[in-house]
């Protein structure tokens, strides 16, 4: 899939310098977070690169850095928000009778509940860190009439720290070069991703526990003090 959206993406790189760019950048991670299949690599690893390169609105490397990743976070709230409501409103049978002709098999469906079962809230924050998960896991948490605020924490979260790591790989790569093209940026990216799969769920997982402990300890001192 990814080739067929490198040509089109590419034709729309000239605007990412303008206002523009942040606009792609929202509708494209809401798209990525909704149900349509679409890689988030192919949008998020370039922003990250022409941020680097000070072509990313509003051009200075820092400051685009933290506007790509606000658009990128949230672009993928919007699209789990809409996942999330959607399911709420329509229900288990819709999905599975129905979802077929939205990008989603029965069996793509009992495995996103699956893992929601098996995982709980923690699942919304994991999963936003796997291919072919991360799009469906709101759906089950809708299913499952999971608390908003809640969910919302923890869809921010992994959304967030996925959107941090690509944002970084591609900033990188843009410091180390500037002769690449839009598809050399995205294999290379996608390249250190997988290579490093195995440190980010990790690390990320770690972030989360450690956020829990300190959010614990926190409400704990205060129940003590009222």
């Amino acid at each position: 899939m990814t080739e067929h959206l490198i040509p089109i993406l590419e034709s729309v790189a000239d605007l990412m310098i303008t206002w523009r760019g942040p606009l792609l950048v929202f509708v494209f991670m809401a798209i990525e977070s909704s149900l349509i299949p679409f890689p988030s690599e192919v949008i998020m690893i370039p922003a990250g690169f022409w941020a680097a390169r000070a072509e990313f609105f509003p051009g200075d490397p820092y400051a685009a850095l933290g506007v790509a990743f606000l658009c990128g976070l949230a672009g993928s709230l919007a699209g789990a928000y809409f996942n999330y409501f959607l399911a709420l409103k329509l229900g288990r049978p819709f999905f599975h009778k129905y979802g077929r002709y939205f990008f989603l098999p029965p069996e793509k469906m009992e495995r996103a509940e699956e893992i929601f079962r098996e995982y709980g809230e923690v699942a919304t924050f994991v999963s936003r860190l796997i291919p072919a998960i991360r799009q469906l896991i709101s759906l089950p948490a809708g299913l499952s009439r999971m608390r908003f605020g809640r969910f919302s924490l923890f869809t921010a979260l992994g959304a967030g720290l996925w959107v941090i790591v690509l944002i970084t790989i591609g900033y990188h790569l843009g410091l180390q070069t500037t002769e690449m093209s839009y598809g050399e940026v995205i294999e290379s990216g996608k390249a250190v991703v997988t290579e490093n799969m195995i440190w980010i769920i990790p690390g990320c997982i770690i972030i989360l526990v450690g956020y829990i402990w300190v959010h614990k300890k926190v409400m704990r001192r205060k129940d003590v003090k009222e």
